[in-house]
């Protein structure tokens, strides 16, 4: 089952590669290479650097599914091993993720000014509901979740933080779905930030007021 799943994972993974193989002819010259915080192209560089960049890309991709998968192997809590089966979702979540923005990237340099802001942000929203949906089954570890000193400290704080994360996550990950698609590009990624800062920032306070409260 395992060799199974990683297969499909490099499958997944090797779309972007056979995509770009595919448009390659048609590509301009001179692509894009960067973009602004509003999604627009910035920087242009010959088209072959793509291959360079969509490749790295994709060997990334598959280490962080490797290393997500793996985590109950090197984590020193080994309470990891009791979540493996999120972890794994959470790493197969990654690689569709990441394929889909390497594949976003390359089309938006075949259809050169298309701004990835309006699709991607979207995307990344729907991640963040995912793993909230995640969250709560997400044992101690110090590779994944809200890793508070207060929450790796006492399993019940870790617990009630994840629990309160993972709505958080969820609903955040929603909101920025919705409104992304719905303002403008140059203002998408300064909300998805904030809502991201807003979900982070709420777990790690409560995990020390938590603490605080109910381990003394």
């Amino acid at each position: 089952m395992k060799n199974k799943l990683f297969i499909v994972i490099l499958i997944i993974a090797v779309i972007p590669l056979i995509y770009l193989g595919l448009v390659y002819n048609s590509l301009p010259p001179q692509v894009a290479t960067h973009f602004s915080l509003d999604g627009k192209p910035d920087d242009y560089r010959g088209k072959s650097t793509l291959i360079l960049v969509i490749g790295f890309m994709q060997l990334i991709t598959i280490g962080m599914y490797l290393l997500l998968s793996n985590i109950n192997r090197i984590d020193p809590k080994k309470a990891a091993n009791q979540s493996k089966e999120t972890m794994q979702k959470m790493a197969i979540a990654i690689v569709v993720l990441l394929s889909s923005i390497a594949v976003r990237i390359i089309y938006s340099a075949v259809n050169n000014g298309f701004s990835l802001n309006k699709v991607m942000l979207p995307m990344l929203g729907l991640f963040f509901a995912y793993l909230g949906n995640l969250m709560h089954s997400v044992k101690p570890n110090y590779f994944v979740g809200i890793r508070t000193p207060w929450a790796l400290e006492d399993e019940d704080t870790w617990r009630k933080t994840h629990q309160l994360a993972g709505k958080l996550w969820f609903a955040g990950g929603i909101v920025i779905t919705v409104i992304t698609l719905i303002v403008p590009a140059n203002s998408a990624l300064i909300v998805m930030i904030s809502i991201v800062a807003i979900i982070t920032i709420i777990p790690t306070v409560y995990s020390y007021r938590y603490y605080q409260l109910h381990k003394k």
